[in-house]
């Protein structure tokens, strides 16, 4: 979650910083207009990449944990009836 608010936090420094930057520079409006436009598209794909990366991490973090709980369900599965068969045995 931290990491997450420090990349946010970079991306919008990093494109306040770039608008002020392309606002401030002596260019024809028309230019600026155009400079704006590429710099709002590189960030989008940077935030819809940091987006994608996040999810992606999710769902790994999730495939791992679910593998962890099968695995768990298997052992206690199989001890049980080692168990259960102990018991047959015994009262026999």
């Amino acid at each position: 979650m931290a990491n997450t608010k420090a990349l946010l936090g970079f991306l919008a420094g990093a494109a306040a910083g770039a608008l002020a930057g392309i606002l401030l520079a002596p260019d024809k409006g028309s230019e600026t207009r155009r400079k704006i436009s590429k710099k709002t598209g590189d960030l989008g794909d940077s935030l819809k990449n940091s987006f994608n990366d996040f999810v992606d991490g999710i769902k790994e973090t999730y495939s791992g944990v679910k593998a962890e709980a099968e695995d768990v369900e298997e052992k206690g599965r199989m001890k049980m009836n080692s168990l259960k068969n102990e018991a047959k045995n015994a009262l026999s």
